[in-house]
């Protein structure tokens, strides 16, 4: 009677959290569509283009410096047995995102000065760049970690705030001081600074110094290969726009930027909600050692992630005039015709992200590693290629190729056809027999 009982408080948790990441990423998707649809309306493509490119530098210095360790705070914090932990964890992954993300901000600063003296640009949009990404990397860090701890009411409104508050800031800024690159930056930094302040973590109390040297170090081991991981990550997913931008122009940029975003976040939000709703569940089964749970369930992402990618691509090659009307202003409809080959890419990607679970489960981060360098460098090779061959629409047909290959080689070194539980039982074979042959030997 009480396995029934908990069997059913578990299922309706579960359901719980389906709901509110359904509700935040369909809130944040909804607001995204129509702030996007307002902004083109206002905004020229080269405007949107150099907003893009920007945005791309802060995405650059939260993919890099910060979420490696957000990423190893939501993977820990099952392990966590009690509220001191907890406290040693948040204080740890607060400290090392704080401090990469002030490097981030110094490299940045840097390299802009280099960039304006010797193109003569202005260098104050490159410092609201830097304030937009420590106003990102604080908003990321209080969503992230709330949904490491399967709190996703909290974490969806959050995100559903400041996914509001950025397009309607900028709107407003942009109708009051004119189509500039800065209005834009300055809308979506205080969109960011309001939907970061409403987190604060319960859990920052001062923990024991063993303790938070003991977790700093940890969190250091999770999260060292994956920085070079989320850099192949980001080259996968943005370096095609300075591509663009290099050999086209940065009108061109806005038109591939604006497309790609609406198409990429229809699908990233649809795997972002299974996202939220299985892999908090897929840790803590691997945490606690129950493997057969952990592997059905995520035998049931993957079947939700590629019925999402067929359902989502076939809509989009029949619907894509409409959606284009819809959601784009007329002058940039001449970017139509990229949306099936981007479609494709992004449903390779969010499968490529659900087959190397496995590892990340395992904390195997040096083969995920592996499998985000064969994207990347298949990213490095086809995209010009392509983008000088068959100018934007290269770029869009070079999405499923460099996703597709990542995709293919992370399913390969992750094996999730496996149970984890019979590879460690094959480990444990193997070990015995050779400390048998060993015993023979003497």
């Amino acid at each position: 009677m009480k396995t029934v009982r908990f069997g059913g408080l578990k299922q309706r948790r579960l359901f719980g959290e389906a709901f509110w990441a359904l509700f935040g990423q369909l809130a944040s998707a909804l607001a995204l569509l129509a702030g996007t649809r307002i902004l083109t309306e206002q905004v020229t493509p080269a405007v949107y283009g150099q907003v893009a490119l920007l945005n791309g530098f802060v995405a650059l210095g939260v993919a890099v410096f910060s979420y490696p360790f957000i990423c190893a705070g939501m993977r820990m914090l099952p392990e966590c047995q009690n509220p001191g932990e907890r406290a040693a964890l948040y204080k740890g992954v607060t400290s090392l995102a704080a401090r990469s993300t002030a490097l981030a901000i110094v490299l940045l600063m840097i390299g802009s000065a280099v960039y304006s003296y010797l193109t003569h640009a202005d260098m104050g949009l490159f410092m609201l760049a830097g304030i937009l990404l420590a106003v990102t990397v604080r908003r990321e860090l209080g969503i992230q970690l709330l949904i490491g701890e399967r709190k996703q009411r909290g974490a969806s409104l959050r995100q559903t705030c400041d996914s509001i508050l950025r397009p309607l800031l900028a709107i407003l800024l942009v109708g009051w001081g004119g189509a500039k690159v800065e209005w834009v930056l300055l809308g979506y930094i205080l969109a960011s600074w309001v939907s970061s302040m409403t987190w604060w973590s319960k859990a920052d109390k001062n923990p024991r110094p063993r303790i938070a040297r003991h977790v700093k170090s940890e969190v250091w081991a999770y999260a060292l290969p994956l920085i070079p991981m989320e850099l192949l990550f980001w080259v996968n997913g943005l370096a095609d726009r300075y591509v663009i931008g290099y050999m086209l122009t940065a009108a061109e940029v806005g038109l591939y930027a604006a497309t790609y975003t609406l198409v990429n976040e229809a699908f990233n939000r649809s795997a972002m909600v299974l996202l939220r709703i299985f892999q908090p569940v897929y840790f803590q089964h691997c945490s606690q050692n129950q493997l057969k749970e952990g592997f059905a369930l995520l035998w049931t992402w993957i079947a939700c992630v590629v019925a999402l990618g067929l359902i989502g691509v076939s809509l989009l090659l029949v619907m894509k005039d409409w959606v284009a009307a819809w959601v784009l202003a007329k002058s940039y409809h001449s970017a139509v015709e990229l949306m099936p080959a981007i479609a494709v890419g992004c449903a390779l990607h969010a499968l490529g992200t659900v087959v190397a679970q496995p590892l990340l489960a395992k904390k195997c981060t040096r083969l995920l590693l592996c499998g985000r360098i064969c994207g990347a460098l298949t990213a490095a090779i086809s995209i010009p290629l392509m983008v000088k061959n068959f100018g934007l629409a290269g770029a869009a047909m070079a999405n499923p190729i460099y996703f597709g290959v990542e995709a293919l080689v992370l399913a390969m070194l992750a094996r999730p056809w496996r149970n984890i539980g019979s590879e460690n039982k094959e480990a444990s074979g193997l070990a015995e027999e050779e400390t048998a042959g060993c015993r023979v030997t003497a």
